[in-house]
């Protein structure tokens, strides 16, 4: 039968330097791999919902102010810029702008492109096209649903520490708002619950029936 050997091994616990034997040492990596992998694991319903408020900001204003790591545009297909948010941001960003979303060659509703944030004060644009509401018989729903979700997996991508989404597909898309927003905050809480980025995520709202329905809205999800 083979001897296991039992050498000192060299563990440190914060700024501790601890020598223990390699059995114990191997039982120890054990119990801590075990308590990172369970650790959010034991919070409380109340302790998730704190941490989930402090991500989340709602406010109103101008999207393209933001001083956050990325923003997201709602675009159209084409990436070429349009009218609302979409033409806003193009306007803010500059011309380099559309030069590079020429180049990306479109976008599927649902999905998601980055480019250059250029003369905005975010360093990135998170390009997502939201569906046009046909009455919800075209899974309008679950388009939306992707545009949160795969904006989100874009900006951990890309190493996004704080993000600014618009309400996407609500205006001349004629989402009705406060489906779209239950839409919204739903999945970025789940995004955040199981994902450390983006550390920040803010709702810029346009007008303050927008804002109104975002924090009414963000109080029972």
């Amino acid at each position: 039968m083979q001897e296991v050997s039992d050498d000192p091994v060299i563990i440190y616990v914060g700024r501790a330097r601890c020598c223990v034997s390699s059995c114990a040492g191997r039982i120890l990596l054990q119990i801590v791999r075990c308590l990172l992998h369970i650790g959010g694991e034991g919070k409380t319903q109340n302790e998730r919902s704190g941490s989930m408020k402090e991500r989340i900001e709602i406010i109103e204003g101008d999207i393209t102010d933001q001083e956050v790591d990325a923003i997201v545009n709602a675009a159209n297909t084409s990436l070429l810029g349009g009218g609302g948010v979409d033409g806003a941001i193009h306007r803010a960003a500059g011309p380099e702008l559309l030069k590079e979303t020429r180049k990306i060659g479109g976008c599927p509703t649902g999905e998601a492109r980055v480019s250059k944030g250029y003369r905005l004060p975010a360093r990135w644009v998170i390009h997502t096209v939201g569906p046009v509401w046909a009455g919800g018989h075209k899974n309008e729903e679950n388009l939306l649903a992707n545009c949160y979700k795969n904006s989100l997996r874009a900006a951990v991508e890309h190493g996004v520490k704080t993000i600014a989404f618009p309400s996407i597909s609500t205006g001349v898309y004629r989402f009705p708002l406060e489906r779209a927003t239950e839409i919204a905050l739903t999945e970025t809480k789940k995004f955040i619950e199981i994902n450390e980025n983006p550390d920040k995520v803010v709702f810029v709202c346009f007008g303050e029936k927008a804002l109104n329905t975002y924090r009414e809205v963000f109080e029972r999800i």
